[in-house]
């Protein structure tokens, strides 16, 4: 191939992304608008027997579905042994490559509440339908705010609603997994209820760094059997964090090599 039809080759393919990019864009924007009108009737329906706005949270991870589905750029995978009953509590935890993990993960059929960096609901509507799905709002560095943040998973927990935690705290600059924050597992020891381990892959090259477009991903995660923590106590948070983040890197391992 000549140095002039490569060229005239890749010009076409960024063309596609660039086209396919404003759909996906454009298709996102219109779900949220439709989500926004959708997720108060399903709030207003279920709350006389549904406080935890299980319902409605579940509607809410359904958003990203469909934008998948309609995005012709993702091609996302779900696979492991998923739990049998979605209202049996976990404290799930998951490796954290991209900002596209959370819509990844909403793929889970089950509805979880997420621990959110504050700044996350100050997005116009959608930060909004955050609020109505019932996420927990987190300041970082902020010991009260995360106090706070606990004891609202300690309530979701106990209304028989999983909660979700990228336990990393932060999206990985490099690509290699950062050391696990202790909050996810002090919090799974004192409610005695199982760590629910996911690993994803793919998602880094979903959305480009200071670029609108958005590109070409083939991502999965991977659900991992349940840690028990039943009997540990609070002394037991540092094994506990080392143990599940060993996990979650090997898995992501063998999920890279599979690429």
């Amino acid at each position: 191939m000549t140095d002039s039809a490569q060229t005239d080759q890749h010009r076409s393919a960024g063309l596609g992304v660039t086209l396919a990019s404003v759909w996906a864009w454009f298709v996102f924007g219109l779900c949220v608008g439709i989500w926004a009108v959708l997720m108060p009737v399903v709030w207003l329906v279920t709350w006389p027997f549904d406080r935890a706005r299980w319902w409605t949270g579940y509607l809410f991870r359904k958003l990203p579905v469909v934008h998948q589905k309609l995005n012709p750029l993702w091609h996302f995978t779900v696979s492991g042994e998923l739990p049998t009953n979605p209202r049996n509590p976990y404290v799930v935890v998951s490796n954290h490559e991209s900002f596209v993990d959370i819509l990844l993960i909403s793929h889970l059929p089950w509805e979880m509440k997420w621990l959110s960096k504050r700044e996350m609901f100050k997005i116009p509507v959608a930060g909004w339908l955050m609020r109505l799905a019932k996420d927990v709002p987190l300041d970082r560095g902020d010991r009260e705010s995360a106090s706070a943040a606990m004891e609202l998973c300690k309530v979701a927990l106990d209304q028989n609603v999983s909660v979700m935690i990228f336990p990393e705290g932060t999206r990985s600059a490099t690509g290699e997994m950062r050391d696990f924050k202790d909050g996810a597992f002090r919090l799974a020891i004192e409610t005695q209820l199982p760590i629910l381990p996911l690993a994803v892959a793919g998602t880094r090259s979903a959305l480009r760094k200071h670029d609108w477009r958005m590109g070409r991903a083939d991502a999965e995660v991977h659900v991992l059997e349940p840690v028990s923590t039943e009997g540990l106590t609070p002394d037991d948070v540092g094994e506990l964090r080392d143990r599940v983040r060993a996990l979650i890197a090997a898995e992501r391992d063998v999920m890279g090599a599979a690429r």
